[in-house]
Formats: structure tokens, C-alpha cells, sequence
């Protein structure tokens, strides 16, 4: 246990902080998952849609500082060109 008054009050605030952005990180993994289902299930559409929602949540959680900014683009740039390579493939199966 802590014995300087700082200490004390960074122990606090790093639970009520840990607290306020579990459900925040739970929900950008969920919708993630959600994501990567329907691109899996080769549902384009559904996924197209479900990166605009992830997006979102992204954007939102780095403006709270939840996640930092670099990170929810780097996420977003990665999912995005997961979508990508998934419709050039369903292209070119069509062609």
C-alpha cells in the first residue's frame, strides 16, 4: 500500500479511470469481431458497413483518450485494407 499522498490518489484515479475505459476497449474489441464475422462469412456489404461502425468507435475512443490516436489509425488503416483485399479477391473471381 501506498504511503505518499500521491501515490494514494494515482492508485484511485487509475481505477476510476480503468473502470470508465474497460467498457470503452470492450466494445471497440466487439465490434472488431463483428467486423472480421461478416468478412469472414464473405458478406461484403454487411462488412462495409460494420467498418463505417468500428470507425466510429475508434474515433470516438481516441477524441476520450481511451486509446491513443495513433493506434485507432493504425487499427483503421488495417482493417480497412483487410476489406480491401477481400473485394479485389471477390473482383477478381468475378472477372
Amino acid at each position: 500500500m501506498a504511503n505518499i499522498k500521491s501515490a494514494i490518489k494515482r492508485i484511485s484515479v487509475t481505477k476510476t479511470k480503468n473502470t470508465q475505459n474497460r467498457p470503452v476497449k470492450t466494445q471497440i474489441s466487439n465490434e472488431i469481431k463483428k467486423f472480421k464475422t461478416a468478412l469472414a462469412a464473405k458478406e461484403l456489404k454487411h462488412a462495409e458497413s460494420q467498418l463505417n461502425v468500428v470507425f466510429s468507435v475508434l474515433d470516438a475512443a481516441a477524441l476520450d483518450n481511451v486509446i491513443h490516436k495513433n493506434k485507432a489509425n493504425r487499427q483503421k488503416a488495417k482493417l480497412a485494407a483487410e476489406l480491401s483485399k477481400a473485394q479485389s479477391k471477390r473482383t477478381k473471381k468475378s472477372a
